[in-house]
């Protein structure tokens, strides 16, 4: 259980949470209608700071993106009394697309790469220790948040502050239109006439305690995977409903003051999530989400919408779903336009997102009086794979390349210069050791990567994947997140007489997509997780693969390090971890 010490939203409609939260009391948004912004031939509505609200929140030295996530962090950090650079903090930020605005430019640097805009902010702020990146799609702000909650309770760190962020540009407009995501007009979350979503720009901040303190609590986190499709969720809702049981367990659900729900008026999203809810059993819980008045913030909307949720819960209120007329969901929720009354101190912030991932949070003012006892159980790692391109090595022997398909052969001694590269390599060894999954030749070359080196991975653990499993989590790092697919998108919307997004290139722009692959081919509806830094560090990864092993679930996991930046310069470093007392 870890502690809420201090808080910041910034968005369009305010710049601290007290603002955002009146002005959503009183039913404000800021959506708005946009037509041809950023030469984008197809109008949509979105929330997006004004061009004076930008100026204001600028921050010399530091990008658009970097000036809005240090500015929420500075206010929560101010507001909490901790001296950060003297202080044991971690620095965790929530982003899925971060610095992506610097495709368009000249700028050859590394500042795209979401670790280095973490280590751009930490810096600013006075951190002194490695920052995390969450890139877990749309969950990444509950993601960031299990995460500090994991690294709190290990004791790894006193404070964390987690920072949730993305602006709006041609690319990620572009992108969710291509995908037939987006309604032109404002989103209506669960309703029967609901067409899309919209899309938001914010920052949101929670610094958090390991020492209890008088103040809401994170008691509770799980992510769990439908292992169904890289960008639709399952009908079923399995992953969602998995994460909601984890965290519910014997809670009991009177509770519950409401489920704040990812809520993105999407047909499919909003469906699943209102089976899912009812499958938990919890279909008597009154139900909210707050898309309608900032729209889709993407990294930030975890951390965002848990923020919100704490001061409406503080006044006593279950806040309304704007834009929300007649139930259109089979899942019978209970869902209101208008808001309402509420004596409890308890609530849901259940998220999901591409790649499968489904993310849920037990938050509480007033905590079950026994808190849970942690173990930090032991684990050890068998077998390992690594893989670029000059050599590739299962369990420290070298493996040969060419030929016919077969069984995994070992070379027992000596070394191996390995003639192709990039993804003619990945191919190779596609055809000589796997060969049965046609679906590998539409990934991008990072799946391309964490798949063939999980399938050596696995074939020399040697054991059968046929039914689904539940224990095994999958949980990946690496520096310069999706930069192969990122650049081939661009590609398909930078010439506006060549303007043509491609849909099945910019999913794989989210760089945990790989997991997601990985547990569809697997049956894996465990965890899976992505976080990128800024340089391979050993030490931090087992760091943070061991601190999630507090998820009680969770029995073996494929942990480590898979970066591709181009043909050249691509490295697979990834084992499995198990526990050794369980």
């Amino acid at each position: 259980m870890v502690y809420r010490i201090a808080d910041n939203i910034i968005s369009p409609l305010g710049e601290t949470t007290e603002q955002n939260y009146q002005a959503v009391k009183d039913g404000r948004s800021a959506l708005r209608h946009y037509d041809h912004q950023w030469d984008i031939p197809e109008p949509f509505t979105a929330s997006l700071f004004t061009d004076a609200q930008n100026e204001a929140l600028a921050v010399e030295g530091l990008t658009r993106f970097e000036s809005l996530a240090y500015t929420s962090a500075k206010k929560a950090i101010e507001a909490s009394n901790i001296n950060v650079s003297d202080a044991n903090v971690v620095f965790i930020l929530s982003t899925t697309k971060g610095n992506i605005e610097l495709i368009f430019s000249d700028r050859e640097d590394t500042a795209i790469y979401p670790g280095t805009a973490a280590r751009h902010i930490a810096e600013r702020l006075g951190i002194k220790t490695k920052p995390i990146t969450v890139c877990n799609a749309c969950i990444s702000g509950v993601s960031a948040l299990v995460l500090a909650l994991r690294l709190l309770e290990a004791g790894h760190y006193d404070y964390a502050v987690v920072c949730g962020a993305d602006v709006q540009n041609k690319f990620t407009v572009s992108g969710f239109q291509s995908l037939k995501a987006i309604s032109e007009h404002e989103c209506r979350p669960f309703d029967i006439e609901r067409m899309g979503l919209n899309l938001g720009e914010a920052a949101a901040t929670l610094v958090l305690s390991r020492q209890p303190v008088d103040a809401w609590a994170i008691e509770r986190g799980a992510v769990r995977n439908d292992a169904f499709h890289i960008s639709s969720p399952s009908k079923n809702g399995d992953g969602a409903r998995m994460a909601l049981n984890a965290i519910i367990k014997d809670t009991d659900k009177e509770r519950l003051a409401f489920i704040n729900a990812h809520g993105t008026a999407t047909m499919f999203n909003d469906q699943m999530e209102s089976v899912a809810i009812t499958g938990a059993g919890l279909g008597e819980t009154p139900v909210n989400a707050y898309k309608g008045y900032f729209g889709h913030t993407l990294g930030a909307a975890g951390i965002l919408e848990t923020v919100l949720s704490m001061a409406a819960a503080d006044d006593h209120t279950i806040l309304a779903t704007r834009g929300f007329e007649e139930r259109g969901v089979s899942g019978k929720v209970q869902i209101s336009a208008q808001n309402s009354t509420t004596d409890k101190s308890c609530f849901v912030k259940m998220i999901s997102g591409f790649g499968g991932c489904n993310g849920a949070i037990l938050v509480s003012r007033k905590p079950e009086q026994k808190a849970e006892e942690k173990t930090f159980r032991n684990f050890e790692t068998k077998h390992r794979v690594q893989l670029s391109p000059s050599a590739i090595m299962v369990d420290g022997q070298i493996i040969e390349v060419g030929g016919e398909r077969s069984a995994l052969p070992l070379a027992t001694e000596g070394t191996q210069e390995v003639e192709v590269r990039g993804k003619s390599l990945l191919t190779a060894i596609y055809k000589r050791y796997v060969d049965d999954y046609p679906k590998f030749y539409k990934m991008d070359p990072l799946s391309r990567l964490g798949f063939v080196a999980t399938e050596l991975l696995l074939q020399a653990e040697g054991k059968r994947r046929d039914t689904p499993s539940d224990d095994r989590a999958v949980i990946l790092f690496n520096r310069s997140s999706s930069i192969q697919a990122d650049q081939k998108y661009l590609d398909s919307i930078i010439d506006p007489e060549e303007y043509f997004p491609s849909p099945s290139v910019f999913v794989y722009t989210l760089p945990n997509i790989v997991t997601g692959e990985i547990a569809m081919r697997n049956h894996y509806h465990g965890e899976t997780s992505f976080y990128i830094i800024e340089e391979k560090n050993d030490n931090l990864i087992k760091q943070t693969l061991g601190a999630s092993f507090a998820d009680i679930k969770t029995k073996s996991m494929i942990g480590g390090w898979i970066d591709y930046q181009d043909d050249s310069h691509f490295e697979a470093d990834i084992y499995i971890v198990e526990l050794t007392n369980h």
